[in-house]
């Protein structure tokens, strides 16, 4: 991520070295027999690849991409990766981001893009804590001190604007993206990306995560996003990367240790055991109600609006906030509608 809304925690940082080794063709070109005749279509993700782009991966694997006639290479993040420019400048057709709010933030900066789909209902980002101590509502974070990185403490201002905590209440701790400040008792809690379960294993079975979302915070994960002219000149484009996407995690609903076996053999560092524990909780953050009803990939405008007007509130917007409709577009969702999958959270 960047700027203000940069880096929650993600899993455990990967060697970007091995994450350009693709098991399914060379370099990070993924595609099948027929790709002379496809339309090429480059993805710059906003992080290495990783348990939040398995369905991406499955839809190489199946080949849903090859299906709807693309050529497709994954272009991974990293650390020190830049999202933005390569969808700006056109060297990727598209990008992902980790959150929503680092595509609200680029457009109040000036920059023409705007959400298509979204990859995961909520932000995975929660507060861990500790059965002797625990957080399991907002009326538990009153006198507590949390652990956050710092360019994630603007999502715990948000969350108490939210509910109308004064932040003089919680003592803000700045840590790493490591467990050990909760294990040794220096914070009551600790942030990070629920998703990241081998790091979070240090602080044992019974801890508590709380999702930042159960706290009121909305939020989107996994944005994909594209330019203003890339959408006005090449929606079906879009639309139709969207749909084989979709597929792919329809698939990975349907089939969730084989899309990890998957996952694993394109990505090779990727753990298979600590994947397939927390696959189930990929699919959580994937799928409710709402995919049920529109399809995987859907987004609420409404949300939306109330994300950018509570950012606004906690001052992430020094130069003025963004319209709502400026940073969304439903077109791309709506050429897609017939391809992506309307399947809901899966049975625990």
């Amino acid at each position: 991520m960047s700027g203000n809304t940069s880096q929650w925690n993600r899993r455990s940082i990967l060697k970007a070295g091995a994450a350009s080794l693709v098991a399914f063709g060379p370099g990070l070109q993924l595609f099948g027999a027929s790709a002379s005749a496809a339309a090429k279509l480059v993805v710059q993700y906003d992080w290495l690849m990783s348990n939040g782009q398995i369905g991406d991966v499955a839809a190489v694997a199946d080949g849903y991409f090859r299906e709807a006639g693309l050529e497709v290479e994954f272009s991974p993040g990293g650390p020190n990766a830049a999202t933005v420019p390569p969808v700006v400048s056109g060297a990727a057709q598209l990008g992902q981001f980790s959150e929503s709010p680092q595509l609200y933030a680029a457009r109040a900066s000036g920059v023409p893009v705007k959400i298509i789909a979204c990859g995961y209902r909520t932000g995975p980002y929660a507060l861990t804590s500790k059965p002797e101590k625990p957080i399991r509502s907002v009326a538990d974070l009153k006198g507590m001190r949390i652990g956050t990185q710092p360019t994630a403490r603007f999502a715990i201002d948000a969350m108490l604007a939210k509910n109308k905590i004064d932040p003089s209440e919680v003592t803000i701790v700045n840590v790493g993206f490591d467990k050990a400040p909760l294990v040794r008792g220096d914070v009551d809690a600790i942030g990070g990306w629920i998703t990241n379960t081998q790091a979070l294993s240090v602080v044992g079975d019974d801890r508590i995560d709380l999702l930042l979302s159960e706290l009121g915070l909305a939020s989107y994960a996994n944005v994909y996003f594209a330019t203003d002219s890339a959408i006005e000149s090449d929606s079906e484009t879009l639309a139709k990367f969207i749909g084989a996407v979709a597929k792919g995690w329809g698939w990975v609903h349907a089939n969730p240790e084989q899309a990890v076996d998957k996952l694993v053999a394109a990505y090779p560092e990727i753990d298979a055991g600590w994947e397939k524990k927390t696959i189930p909780l990929v699919l959580k953050l994937s799928f409710d109600d709402n995919t049920k009803k529109d399809g995987w990939g859907t987004f609420d405008p409404a949300s939306i609006e109330s994300q950018i007007a509570l950012l606004d509130q906690i001052g992430q917007y020094p130069n003025g906030r963004p319209k709502a409709e400026d940073v969304y577009t439903t077109k791309v969702l709506e050429l897609s509608a017939a391809e992506r999958p309307k399947l809901g959270a899966p049975a625990s």
